[in-house]
């Protein structure tokens, strides 16, 4: 019988054997290097191609699978693989094809540890080359090594993370635009060496930190300061191109060789200086003060939940288009991004992923070199045969680390979405949390609250908020009269009455309150079905006793002869939900209104407003139209509607469908009985109070011309947006 001693030293040689035989595992297993490549739309993507005997080459989807994907992502130092691709779908590679018919569990360190038929075996074509999202987090304590001694080329840039290191006087400024480049490798924060560093190295680092353009820097006083300090070298220069949108998109340099004191003897720790765009303008401790306001007039986002991402949207002859996503990728993103005045591209997206445009489709298959100063210099496909707005492209933009979380919070919601609204505000010398004053508190101001920290949209803004249990501390008042257009980035860039606080009925328990989404509804009016059905008609007043309760009338009907005529004009209203979450109306029933004459209820006392205005915009007659059923009248192909208005039941429109309100339905019109003959402009706005949040209030107001010679009307030239349709000259784009 074995004894104690004999039974620890027997699995104690156990444990041994095992760890050897797995070190000489790990040592005999051949070494490769790895790469993302291709045509990327996030840099934490792409073709994995793998470095083995000095060559580079992909792997063959057959037999592929997520635990294979997960030994890439780590090896490459991600956390984990969120999915593979296989057919590939980032381009095909060339060279060999090393690995075919890849078995891994998911455990191994190297992909070269799965089993395969072997290196350079493989009867696979490049049509078969697989790919790899991984997460975006990196691997803490993560070291980048070389396996390739014999080369060099083609590495990637592998580090855990990178910081633009301020010096001690700099701290404070915000946004950071200039100091270190530092890179964390193994753990540890390590200084890059500048004897091979060049300005589109700068150009990339500056990218990733939310700014256009690198600038120039007087290195004199970080030299002195490089001096007085112990340095940390990093083991390698770095190679970029510029067009990259990531440092881990760049190609390793040279090793540098490390020798204490002596490394780097004919450099210094690179150091880069950075051109904030004009909507991030430093200063000194609180930020920027100046709203932001996109003043290019070739592109914009639309549709976006956070600063800095959206639907992309060009300007041709007048008329706002989207980007057909074909051969969308993180390069051109990147050209939109700096040409608005963020960094590089975090994200490339496609499929409508902000939601569908309207108009034209004016750019396909774009290409760019990266280095164009507006997309619309671009290569690209005028044809866009194909192309629908299902497929329109969006990007993400890296945007600079202004710190707006930190003066606003909300306190005592049930999530971390919603609650009452807290701002950091200095009162006596010292900064103190309060509360915001409910009075005029709306839809736009909550909105600028969500997208201030970061939570997207909003989905409502409340005027009571006792039933949240805030901050005792925090209960006083220090903001009121607060307006906002809804473009403010801060809540303190909008209207208010600053220092001195007027908030007679809406503090305490009435203080103002958010709650906040991520994605949005987005109503859109064809202006085609009311180009195509409008038309006069003259109805005798008695027979408009209903819509005359419900103030559809223009007021002179009030005192007229009830047997004398009303001359309407009548349209087709259809309204599209473009957007990524269904239209509902924020009155629950209960608080429906019910209207005796008509015997319906109203969800939205006013749903949309119709005017006719004269070409200098003043109103000549008006009309409004109660949303008394919001519903799903048709739905595009594959989406199930879910809003009737039958049965006293759920009103709404959901993704994808439209509400139609006919021309022959009462209100459904403007009263011109007053109106002389002459030039005017239709005008329809839908959701006029902004009373439901929508991802985009720019497409809510649709405008035709109309002349009228007193007894026909005529509608044309119906557009949906900003534009000027009083005049008839439009900007032409580049293109």
């Amino acid at each position: 019988m074995l004894n104690p001693l004999s039974i620890n030293c027997l699995v104690l040689a156990l444990l041994c054997t095992w760890a050897l035989c797995n070190a000489q595992s790990d040592s005999d297993s051949p070494k490769i290097q790895l790469r993302l490549a291709g045509e990327k739309r996030k840099h934490y993507e792409g073709r994995v191609e793998v470095l083995y005997d000095g060559e580079w080459g992909t792997v063959c989807d057959d037999d592929f699978s997520i635990y294979a994907a997960q030994v890439v992502c780590r090896e490459l130092g991600f956390m984990d693989a969120v999915s593979w691709l296989p057919s590939a779908k980032y381009g095909r590679g060339e060279g060999r094809i090393w690995l075919d018919n890849l078995h891994c569990t998911g455990s191994e360190k190297s992909l070269a540890q799965c089993e395969s038929n072997g290196f350079g075996v493989s009867d696979c074509k490049h049509s078969e080359d697989v790919g790899v999202v991984c997460s975006q987090k990196r691997i803490p304590g993560f070291k980048f090594i070389r396996n390739q001694a014999s080369s060099m080329e083609g590495l990637n840039v592998q580090v855990e993370d990178v910081r633009i290191r301020a010096t001690y006087s700099n701290r404070k400024r915000i946004p950071i635009t200039e100091g270190f480049v530092e890179v964390k490798d193994g753990g540890k924060w390590r200084q890059i060496c500048s004897e091979e560093w060049t300005q589109m190295n700068s150009r990339v680092i500056c990218g990733m930190y939310g700014f256009p353009d690198e600038k120039n820097i007087n290195i004199r006083p970080y030299k002195l300061l490089a001096k007085r300090r112990k340095k940390n070298y990093w083991g390698f220069s770095v190679n970029c191109t510029g067009n990259e949108a990531d440092l881990s998109d760049c190609k390793l340099g040279r090793e540098i060789e490390l020798r204490g004191n002596n490394t780097c003897r004919k450099g210094m720790p690179t150091v880069v200086s950075c051109m904030p765009g004009r909507g991030f303008a430093p200063s000194v401790s609180i930020g920027f003060r100046k709203a932001y306001r996109v003043e290019q007039p070739l592109v914009r986002l639309r549709g976006g939940a956070l600063i800095g991402e959206g639907r992309v949207e060009v300007l041709k002859n007048g008329e706002w288009g989207t980007v057909c996503d074909d051969k969308w990728n993180i390069r051109a993103a990147t050209v939109v991004c700096r040409e608005l005045g963020f960094g590089s591209a975090k994200e490339a997206l496609s499929g409508a992923k902000m939601g569908q445009g309207i108009g034209s489709v004016h750019m396909n298959e774009v290409e760019c070199s990266g280095f164009e100063k507006s997309l619309t210099e671009c290569h690209f496909n005028r044809d866009s045969v194909g192309c629908s707005h299902e497929e329109d492209a969006a990007v993400k933009c890296n945007v600079p680390a202004m710190g707006f979380n930190t003066r606003l919070r909300l306190s005592g919601g049930r999530n971390p979405s919603e609650g009452r609204v807290e701002v950091l505000a200095e009162r006596n010398g010292s900064l103190v949390w309060g509360t915001v004053c409910s009075d005029s508190w709306g839809t736009m101001e909550a909105m600028v609250v969500c997208r201030q920290l970061g939570l997207g949209f909003a989905n409502h803004a409340f005027q009571e908020t006792w039933y949240w249990q805030g901050d005792s501390s925090s209960q006083a008042v220090v903001m009121s009269g607060v307006r906002c257009s809804g473009t403010e980035m801060t809540l303190d860039q909008c209207l208010h009455h600053g220092k001195h606080v007027i908030c007679p009925n809406g503090g305490g328990r009435f203080a103002a309150g958010v709650s906040c989404t991520l994605t949005a509804p987005d109503l859109v009016l064809s202006a085609q079905v009311v180009e195509q059905t409008t038309y006069l008609e003259d109805r005798p007043l008695y027979a408009l006793q209903c819509a005359q309760e419900e103030r559809c009338l223009s007021t002179t009907s009030d005192n007229a002869d009830p047997t004398s005529y009303r001359r309407l004009l009548r349209f087709s209203s259809q309204i599209h939900n473009n957007g990524l979450s269904d239209f509902r109306p924020r009155a629950s029933p209960h608080s429906w209104v019910w209207h005796e004459c008509h015997r319906h209820y109203h969800s939205m006392e006013v749903f949309t407003y119709y005017d006719l205005l004269s070409l200098n915009g003043t109103k000549v007659a008006e009309g409004h139209k109660a949303s008394f059923c919001l519903e799903d009248t048709y739905c595009d192909e594959g989406i199930q509607k879910r809003y009737e208005c039958a049965n006293f039941g759920s009103q709404g429109i959901t993704v994808g469908c439209w509400d139609t309100y006919r021309h022959d339905i009462d209100c459904q019109w403007i009263d011109i009985t007053d109106v002389k003959p002459g030039d005017y402009i239709l005008q329809v706005v839908i959701n006029p109070n902004y009373e439901v949040a929508e991802s985009d209030y720019t497409n809510n107001v649709m405008k035709c011309r109309s002349r009228y010679d007193g007894h026909r009307i005529w509608t044309y030239n119906c557009h949906i947006g900003e534009t000027n349709y009083g005049l008839e000259t439009f900007e032409v784009s580049k293109t």
